[in-house]
């Protein structure tokens, strides 16, 4: 579904990623593990286009993305819902679930998109009218997550999900994407919470320092010593 080649990007005159390479099936969930500073931020916002490609190569679908603007690859069913939650916090919660269906594909079946998503997360149906700066955090993540929803995407990439949350909040969060995947949307995953993370996937990829350095299945990787000791605390 998702096939990065070989790319490297810089931010300024600091080369970021380097020789990056992944593949992602359609309807699987595929986890990117990595310390901060690894790169994992930088290569989700370049497939979106926030990011210009040094060289490299980026297909979704058989089709070449790298290189077109952010708004045209949501428009071919691409979301990313950044770290940070990122709501507009003096507008309603509607407001905010609304602004993720912007585009004339998503627009066209915005009430279908809106009972879709507050089936997902019940508990934003009773706070439609509130402003999303009155939510609790853990609301806060629900919203940031429905709002990229509502754009219909084929694809879902999600940047730190459960960072902040209480540990009952974290499982909500978790099996609510094991639900969005039940759903045929395929997702890739940045999550420190790696043991979490890596029960939910079947495959998954190492960044460290912009590089890719290990990948495979994850009964395979939960067994190498150096992730054992770097990400699992084992």
């Amino acid at each position: 579904m998702l096939k990065v080649d070989k790319i490297n990007v810089s931010r300024g005159k600091v080369q970021v990623l380097w020789d990056v390479s992944l593949d992602v099936e359609e309807h699987e969930i595929v986890v990117l593990v990595g310390s901060n500073g690894a790169g994992k931020s930088t290569l989700l916002e370049t497939i979106m286009g926030g990011h210009s490609l040094k060289s490299g190569n980026i297909e979704f679908l058989g089709e070449k993305i790298s290189g077109l603007t952010t708004n045209t690859i949501v428009e071919k069913c691409i979301c990313y819902v950044p770290e940070g939650k990122r709501i507009f916090y003096f507008m309603t919660v509607r407001e905010n679930l609304e602004m993720g269906a912007y585009i004339d594909r998503a627009r066209r079946q915005i009430a279908d998109s809106l009972e879709w998503v507050v089936d997902i997360f019940p508990a934003l149906r009773a706070r439609l009218r509130d402003q999303a700066g009155t939510l609790s955090g853990g609301m806060q993540q629900m919203l940031a997550i429905g709002r990229g929803l509502m754009s219909r995407p084929r694809l879902l990439m999600l940047d730190e999900p459960s960072l902040g949350l209480a540990p009952l909040l974290i499982e909500t969060v978790f099996a609510t994407i094991k639900q969005i995947n039940s759903e045929g949307i395929t997702i890739v995953l940045i999550e420190q919470n790696a043991e979490q993370a890596l029960e939910l996937a079947r495959r998954a990829y190492v960044l460290e320092t912009g590089r890719i350095v290990a990948h495979g299945d994850v009964e395979s990787l939960i067994k190498d010593a150096h992730i054992q000791k770097a990400y699992l605390g084992m």
